[in-house]
């Protein structure tokens, strides 16, 4: 604990964050429940509804021959979403606040360590976690940490405990987990205080704070499979009830700064104890301030709401009209193949027609006089049966916001229609889930900066990154804590917009074509060929097969080795020793370059050394071309 607080005092402070806690969870009970109807008819367990403040089955018919078949097409809608949206990929871009030198050597640095962060924290599976709650739930949220036990080991303390240099985690948290101070928040920054509740087994509490709590027997319920509590789904398709054993809720509370504590609280309990007392960890704002380590992701916008929506929820009227629809014609078509069946009183043996039925060549004796057993009805299904499930299957694709214009006209229809009339329909596809596309692109923004904060506030010295480059070779580069500016650098992503493959690669070829990627002497420079080909998806192939881009990469992992072990690298005969110059000369030229330099002062030495050799040799194979071509 940062602050010494007396018995009474830590458990005052108790009692006041479990007090808070208790009446948040009152506050958003409507929403929780919301949320489990919205899983339940998403895993196919749709015969349920919210009453007497829980969820209901409806498994009981009111006649034993009523059907209650589950048709879920729900599943499929959000599949088809979380497949589209999977194609925005934001990539965090750091733009130099001005055209200062500075400026620019720092967005250079900061662009290089955010890619590097995106690879270590694997940032494209955590989105996509992320997008499925929010698809589902309507809300999710990215927590970004700073976590001790990360990073590259430095030492060891007196115990033989491994110390590492640290570095920033990152965990998605379901709605379940988080309590606002209210639920009219329009956004996080807007709230006083934050609760992020989460169940831990004991001897993990122990683990992180120090602290034995009483554990205890937790009730959840499951839905398809394991267990739910305070966030985790399971696999059943009905609602049962499940036990957590040796659990206990930790409770994080996080406070805003005021004026009675600048630097914001944060409450740590668990059980009856205080586990943790002190001021927000965190620098996560701008200037400097202390904030909440939470980002928030929404599907759908819900004005004056803390909490997003969710397709799902208008999903659930037209699937429960959907599956009524459905069993009532399996019923008809039941009643018509099988048959009902008018006898007279007394005319034939009941029992028997009820335990046989009708059974093709069955002979069926009636008493003489009496009238011939008939069957009543039409065997024909009504035609409104097959209108009202094709216009809710309309509505599936309608309120979903996703459906497939090949599936949905004629192969006919299609080859009558224009290109332009087509690119068109195309652009309709995605349109109605750009707004979430959008939402998930800000969501993106907000976790560069967080990273680069977190970076700023936690890293001590000279560290070094690595970057994996298309052709799977390392490139590795040193930074600081001071080329980190957030006042400097303007936060900004960029995403594929939901276009199909081949539709970019139509626009590259286009633009190919007209000529815009020619240089000022009308030609393709290797560069550019390179870039084109990597656009279109042959960057891997192509790279790895072209020589200048081979000698560059050598050239700069050689800038590397000459800062990381001061030693000047072995040069070759097959070196190309003019890219190789440029490549040094640049490295020598950037702010990077420079600020190793002020540490060492022969590391510039040595690379002018390295530099004249590689013109040694260059000169050499010069003045053999001539004697060659004399």
């Amino acid at each position: 604990m940062e602050e010494n607080l007396t018995k009474k005092q830590q458990k005052e402070l108790v009692l006041e964050v479990l007090k808070d806690f208790k009446r948040r969870q009152e506050e958003r009970k409507s929403f929780d429940l919301l949320w489990q109807l919205n899983i339940n008819f998403l895993i196919g367990n749709q015969n349920c509804e919210i009453g007497s403040g829980q969820i209901l089955s409806e498994d009981v018919s009111k006649f034993y021959w009523q059907e209650k078949r589950v048709f879920n097409h729900i599943a499929p809608l959000i599949e088809s979403r979380l497949a589209r949206l999977s194609e925005v990929k934001p990539s965090m871009i750091v733009l130099p606040a001005s055209s200062e030198d500075d400026d620019v050597a720092n967005a250079k640095v900061c662009r290089d360590i955010l890619e590097s962060a995106a690879s270590k924290l694997d940032l494209s599976k955590v989105i996509s976690k992320a997008t499925s709650w929010s698809e589902v739930c309507g809300t999710s949220f990215y927590k970004l940490v700073w976590n001790n036990t990360k990073g590259a080991m430095i030492g060891a303390n007196e115990f033989g405990q491994k110390i590492y240099e640290g570095d920033v985690d990152i965990v998605v948290c379901p709605p379940f987990e988080i309590y606002p101070d209210s639920n009219s928040c329009p956004d996080i920054n807007a709230c006083k205080s934050i609760i992020h509740a989460k169940c831990y087994d004991v001897d993990t509490i122990f683990d992180l704070w120090g602290e034995k709590v009483r554990g205890a027997d937790i009730d959840s319920f499951a839905l398809a499979g394991s267990s739910y509590s305070l966030g985790a789904i399971s696999n059943y398709s009905k609602l049962i009830k499940t036990t957590k054993h040796n659990q206990a809720i930790v409770i994080e509370k996080y406070e805003k700064p005021t004026k009675e504590y600048p630097d914001g609280r944060l409450i740590i309990v668990a059980d009856d104890k205080l586990l943790y007392y002190g001021k927000l960890p965190y620098k996560n704002l701008a200037n400097g301030e202390r904030g909440f380590p939470f980002i928030r992701q929404i599907s759908i916008e819900q004005p004056s709401l803390f909490w997003g929506g969710s397709v799902v929820e208008r999903l659930i009227p037209v699937q429960r009209a959907y599956n009524a629809v459905k069993n009532r014609k399996h019923e008809f078509m039941n009643r018509a193949s099988l048959g009902v069946l008018a006898v007279e009183d007394g005319s034939v043996d009941i029992e028997a027609l009820e335990e046989d039925g009708l059974a093709p060549g069955k002979i069926l004796v009636y008493r003489q006089g009496s009238e011939l057993p008939t069957l009543l009805g039409d065997d024909a299904v009504p035609q409104s049966f097959e209108a009202e499930e094709t216009k809710l299957l309309d509505e599936f694709l309608n309120v979903g916001g996703v459906s497939d214009i090949f599936g949905g006209k004629s192969n006919t229809t299609l080859s009558k229609m224009s290109g332009a009339a087509l690119q068109l329909l195309v652009e309709q596809e995605y349109s109605r889930i750009s707004a979430t596309g959008e939402n998930i692109k800000f969501a993106v923004k907000q976790i560069a900066e967080h990273i680069l904060r977190l970076y700023k506030q936690f890293v001590v010295g000279e560290r070094a990154s690595r970057l994996i480059g298309n052709n799977g070779v390392s490139n590795f580069f040193y930074w600081s804590k001071g080329n980190i500016s957030s006042d400097e650098i303007i936060f900004d992503t960029q995403a594929e917009n939901l276009k199909s493959l081949s539709q970019k690669r139509n626009i590259i070829l286009d633009l190919l074509e007209k000529g815009l990627f020619n240089d000022s002497n009308g030609k393709l420079t290797g560069e550019m060929k390179l870039k084109v080909l990597d656009a279109l998806g042959f960057g891997l192939w192509e790279e790895s097969l072209d020589n200048n881009s081979l000698q560059i990469q050598k050239a700069k992992r050689e800038n590397v080795e000459l800062v990381k072990d001061k030693k000047i690298p072995r040069i070759l005969e097959i070196h190309d020793h003019d890219l190789h110059i440029k490549a040094h000369v640049a490295f020598m030229l950037s702010k990077e370059f420079e600020q190793a330099s002020k540490d060492d002062a022969g590391l510039e030495k040595i690379m002018l050394e390295h530099i004249k050799e590689h013109k040694q040799f260059l000169k050499k194979q010069k003045d053999e071309q001539i004697l060659e071509g004399e």
